[in-house]
């Protein structure tokens, strides 16, 4: 398997898990930190497209920071992808974590299941 990024918050315990799981697993991975290094709107746009994922799958709806924004009410209202992926950009704590980007896979948060189907 060729290397693949991973993007984390090192404080999230999800994160955390996923790191351990990838040890363990022998995945070779480059890290991010996904608040000091924040994804681009282009970055996002082209892990959304290789992933097959909706743009609302990429946002992190548990967190603070896109409750006190009302984003789920901006993207009910008919945000674009481009104006979703450009506010994606704008903060990394609204990006779903851990991410794991392959070359034809793109992972959004940590399910075993899944990450043992791509990366094992």
């Amino acid at each position: 398997m060729a290397r693949v990024l991973f993007l984390e918050y090192p404080k999230c315990s999800t994160c955390k898990k996923a790191k351990k799981w990838l040890d363990e697993h022998g995945v070779d991975y480059d890290d991010r930190h996904i608040v000091e290094d924040n994804p681009s709107a282009e970055e996002l746009a082209a892990w959304a497209r290789r992933g097959g994922l909706p743009v609302r799958k990429l946002f992190n709806t548990s967190g603070m920071l896109y409750r006190e924004l009302g984003v789920k009410a901006q993207l009910d209202a008919g945000m674009t992808d481009e104006e979703a992926f450009e506010l994606l950009s704008t903060n990394g704590m609204l990006v779903k974590r851990p991410l794991v980007v392959g070359e034809d896979f793109v992972l959004a948060g940590f399910r075993e299941p899944a990450w043992a189907e791509a990366l094992l």
